[in-house]
């Protein structure tokens, strides 16, 4: 199947991203070659095949869940190195750009 500029440029519109010409036409060639590998999948005969929803044959081990002693809010903020009241003060993660 062969992805022509146009459709090159909308996924990348809708992908947010960005490259010059002579980039469109790799990214046209190597997405063509995925789609047609994608197309020879679809021949392989999977009659009677089991979905497969897991690498690995490991058994998660479950637990029943129980209710246990917790801490109450004081205990909690005892060893917290700022706290504002009732809260833990953290450092600031996201700037603002206003």
């Amino acid at each position: 199947m062969k992805i022509d500029k146009e459709t090159i440029k909308k996924i990348a519109h809708l992908a947010r991203l960005e490259f010059d010409e002579s980039s469109a036409e790799k990214m046209s060639n190597d997405m063509s070659q995925i789609l047609d590998w994608v197309e020879q999948l679809n021949e392989v005969d999977t009659e009677g095949v089991e979905p497969l929803t897991t690498m690995s044959s490991e058994v998660n081990v479950m637990r029943e869940d129980k209710v246990g002693t917790h801490l109450s809010h004081e205990e909690a903020l005892k060893n917290a190195p700022q706290r504002d009241s009732d809260y833990f003060r953290v450092p600031k993660v996201l700037e603002s750009n206003e």
